[in-house]
């Protein structure tokens, strides 16, 4: 493992004990730290969609439910996911909120459209925690990654994987849904360093995060430019990378693709050489850091050991857990991914994709 490599995993590490260090002793105390009112055994969890990332139910929601276990053994969490539809979310949100749940995770399908919710919830003592997507409104924290960080390294390992064509490399970009502040972050950080280091833009659209989706704007894209009019393909996450390269092949195209989410179809495609990167943004701290500060909302106890950052919503300084995203590589998928737990090497490594393995020395 190189040094840079091991650096991120012993932080993940750190993270980890610092987080369950935090909680220790505090989330579970007395009935003089309790809410007043309300349920005080139970977080409310709303995760915004299924169809184009399978971190969500692979990771997030059972992460978050063993976390908020080990540091409150009676408390229980209500999950709900929204299957990428805001007004089902509302629905949602609304029935924790008639339930008295008193603290609430959101990771929001329309974050512009929250604010009225997480207002009207706060007037009743409920407290929102925006998780991954800064929701609109006064929630009481947030946790994320640096998200326009995720973008520059997504726009630099495109330059990378283009190598001496960058400069005169067309390229496409396939960007995420309008309605996610984390879809324009990306975006401007991959245009930060896009803009500078190839030859240029040619296409660009916005879509929701939908692998459909994202094979009709690529489909459109081929027809604008022809097979030969771009050089590479930004995607915003894995699922829609995966479909905009099943749409390349179909027209015999091979070019440079990546995404995000380390998802582990990804990491087989970034073997075989059809995916050029993705970035892990490690899941384990993000959800244990999340469900730490839900805990100890929900118990009165103050969240700023553990969200020792802050970011400014709508005039206000919300308490934030940052997290640091990574790229991903053929180069370094055993110094990230598998070191860190994310997967076994027998994940990845099936019958189909063995000699990949192989070739990559994980096998």
């Amino acid at each position: 493992m190189n040094a840079m490599m091991r650096r991120v995993v012993i932080g993940t590490a750190a993270v980890s004990m610092a987080l369950t260090m935090a909680a220790c002793g505090k989330a579970g105390g007395s009935s003089s730290n309790s809410a007043s009112s309300g349920d005080t055994k139970t977080i409310g969890l709303l995760l915004p969609e299924n169809s184009s990332s399978v971190r969500y139910e692979s990771f997030d929601k059972p992460l978050i439910e063993a976390k908020v276990k080990s540091l409150c053994a009676d408390c229980t969490v209500k999950y709900n996911n929204a299957n990428g539809d805001a007004a089902t979310q509302k629905q949602q949100f609304d029935t924790l909120v008639s339930q008295g749940v008193k603290v609430i995770m959101l990771d929001p399908v329309n974050a512009a459209g929250t604010a009225s919710w997480v207002s009207d919830a706060q007037k009743k003592g409920v407290k929102v925690i925006a998780y991954d997507r800064l929701a609109a409104g006064p929630v009481s924290a947030y946790v994320s990654f640096d998200n326009e960080k995720v973008g520059e390294l997504q726009g630099q390992a495109l330059v990378n994987a283009l190598g001496g064509n960058a400069k005169s490399a067309n390229v496409v970009m396939i960007n995420g849904d309008d309605n996610d502040p984390n879809a324009g972050q990306f975006k401007a950080g991959a245009h930060k360093v896009l803009d500078s280091a190839v030859g240029k833009i040619v296409y660009e659209q916005s879509g929701e995060w939908k692998p459909t989706v994202a094979s009709q704007k690529i489909g459109a894209a081929i027809t604008s430019l022809g097979k030969n009019g771009f050089q590479a393909v930004y995607s915003a996450n894995d699922g829609m990378a995966a479909a905009i390269i099943t749409a390349l092949k179909a027209q015999g195209i091979s070019v440079p693709v990546g995404g995000q989410d380390a998802a582990s179809d990804a990491i087989q495609r970034i073997l075989t050489g059809d995916q050029a990167y993705t970035i892990y943004k490690a899941y384990k701290p993000e959800a244990e850091g999340a469900a730490t500060i839900a805990v100890n909302l929900l118990h009165n106890v103050d969240v700023t050991s553990v969200a020792t950052a802050t970011t400014t919503s709508g005039g206000t300084n919300v308490p934030s857990l940052l997290l640091t995203p990574v790229v991903v590589t053929k180069a370094n998928i055993k110094d990230t991914v598998i070191a860190d737990g994310l997967y076994k090497v027998s994940d990845i490594c099936t019958a189909q994709y063995a000699q990949a393995c192989k070739d990559a020395n994980l096998q």
